[in-house]
């Protein structure tokens, strides 16, 4: 707790310098299990990541309270044609360093987001070419007809052309090569936040921006967002009243939390699906004893691996009642999802030995799960129970637990057999999920999450018609047919979808997301 103090006390401090003295200002001090990745609002597709920087990069559209599309820096927009849309730019916006907004920062945004080392293209997908029409207007050319434009360009991030070019920031970090840049370390976005420094594993802290736009709900002036590990450090620091609000709760402490009479938790689903992907490319599987050939490339072996899990164990005796147990890629509130698709049926440990001796593997095999430790909610003792499930049906399974900023890059370099991950849907549209994780892997945002390198050529007309179909009808059906394809040939074992309750000190007023992103302009802090 002292650990936790001092850094609380020193963000508070740099704060207030940052912000001067001229009014009383509001402090929001907010902890989570893992820290940011980077900067680079165009470099990592990570939730926490994105959370964090929506509060000073913002988009052309933004959601409001109830997942609205609403105007944000583009004012309005209309379709000009099937693939050509006109967006009107809102004047008098400025940058953090004071510079213009202008359409030439959002030609430049999209000619960088698309750069192949970020993973940040599924929010562009689709867009052909950004065409100035003067300082103030844009035009969108579209490779053709979109259904989902709007939302999918939310997260599609402006950056200041100028700063970037006068800070050699022109080009995305390549995180996965431990690339440090300018961006990567500084901001200088147009959102009613300026992130006044970060310090990794530490703490950031964002302040008012006194020349946004916009107009916030909430009082909240400024932010310190400290990452801590340890489950009983953040709930201590809560229930100390060291912070304000928690979004990593643990499992086992829910309940009491809700019987605490100087907090209140909210709850509520989140539109994440934890998972576990298996290499199906290389011919022979790394971190494995099984040579000169790759078991997964067998689905009858995927099939076992997903038979041997037991869902509702998990549920009832790691997550304590807060997930929901998943048979397909996307959760509840996504569009495509369905309570038919997404029925799980119980573990079946014979069956699963059956399926891997049909395979070759009588006697199961061996290989390595890569897991991180510190970005979902028991994401290590879901990996724990994990193997020990797959070892009731003969498959020998070493646990390599590891810190999620060490996970990420080694996963993106396909250097995994098998590995735990969480996938949240940004856009709530089951495309976004299909698209990023599931598509035959090009250079831009198809398949830029596909790690193992799943390639399935009827799913990929499935996933490209949906990216196109306007009839909302058959598309919906398009959707539905590709997550039952998915699960078919257990291309994932999806493991179940977070249920995310927050916790905070009673005079703290927020919105619950679904998406995991918390948002300082709709929060606000009472009298003690």
């Amino acid at each position: 707790m002292s650990t936790i103090k001092q850094l609380l006390g020193a963000a508070a401090i740099a704060a207030s310098l940052a912000m001067g003295s001229a009014h009383a200002q509001q402090a929001l001090r907010w902890a989570a299990q893992n820290d940011i990745l980077t900067l680079d609002p165009h470099s990592q597709n990570h939730a926490t990541t994105n959370a964090i920087l929506m509060h000073s990069y913002e988009g052309l559209t933004r959601y409001g309270k109830d997942y609205s599309i609403e105007p944000a820096l583009a004012t309005s927009w209309q379709q000009l044609g099937p693939t050509q849309w006109r967006f009107n730019l809102r004047k008098g916006v400025t940058f953090h360093d004071g510079s213009p907004f202008t359409a030439d920062d959002v030609v430049f945004s999209f000619e960088r987001i698309r750069q192949p080392q970020g993973t940040m293209q599924i929010y562009v997908t689709g867009i052909k070419e950004v065409k100035k029409v003067d300082d103030h207007t844009v035009e969108l050319i579209l490779e053709a007809p979109q259904p989902i434009l709007l939302r999918n360009i939310i997260d599609f991030r402006i950056m200041s052309r100028g700063w970037s070019v006068k800070n050699k920031s022109e080009k995305v970090q390549d995180y996965k090569a431990r690339e440090d840049t300018f961006a990567s370390r500084n901001v200088n976005g147009t959102g009613p936040y300026i992130i006044n420094g970060w310090s990794p594993d530490q703490r950031i802290v964002f302040s008012n921006n006194p020349k946004w736009w916009g107009k916030k709900d909430g009082n909240v002036d400024r932010v310190v967002y400290t990452p801590v590990k340890a489950d009983a450090t953040r709930v201590a620091a809560l229930l100390s009243g060291e912070v304000d609000l928690v979004t990593d709760l643990p499992t086992q402490d829910v309940a009491r939390l809700k019987q605490n009479a100087n907090l209140k938790v909210l709850e509520g689903h989140e539109v994440r699906t934890i998972f576990i992907g298996l290499d199906q490319h290389n011919n022979e599987l790394q971190f494995s004893d099984v040579k000169g050939k790759n078991p997964f490339k067998d689905v009858r072996v995927r099939r076992a691996l997903n038979m041997a899990v037991d869902r509702p164990a998990i549920q009832r005796t790691i997550m304590r009642g807060l997930s929901m147990p998943a048979n397909i890629m996307v959760a509840p509130g996504v569009n495509g999802w369905t309570k038919e698709l997404d029925a799980v049926k119980g573990a079946d440990v014979e069956g699963a030995k059956k399926l891997l001796a049909e395979a070759g593997y009588p006697n199961g095999f061996e290989f390595t799960l890569d897991c991180p430790n510190n970005r979902y909610v028991n994401d290590e003792e879901i990996c724990q129970a994990i193997v020990g499930m797959w070892a009731r049906a003969g498959v020998k399974v070493k646990l390599n637990a590891m810190p999620f900023a060490t996970f990420i890059p080694k996963i993106q370099k396909f250097e995994s057999s098998a590995y735990l991950l969480g996938w949240g849907v940004a856009t709530f549209d089951a495309l976004y999920s299909l698209q990023s994780l599931v598509r035959t892997r090009t250079t831009g945002a198809d398949g830029n999450f596909n790690l193992g390198r799943i390639s399935d050529p009827k799913l990929d007309a499935i996933i490209d018609a949906s990216k196109t179909e306007i009839d909302v009808k058959k598309r919906d059906a398009l959707l539905r047919e590709g997550l039952q394809m998915t699960a078919d040939n257990a291309y994932y074992i999806p493991i179940h979808h977070q249920v995310r309750p927050w916790a905070m000190k009673k005079n703290v007023t927020t919105i619950h997301r679904s998406d995991d992103r918390p948002e300082a302009r709709f929060t606000s802090i009472g009298g003690s």
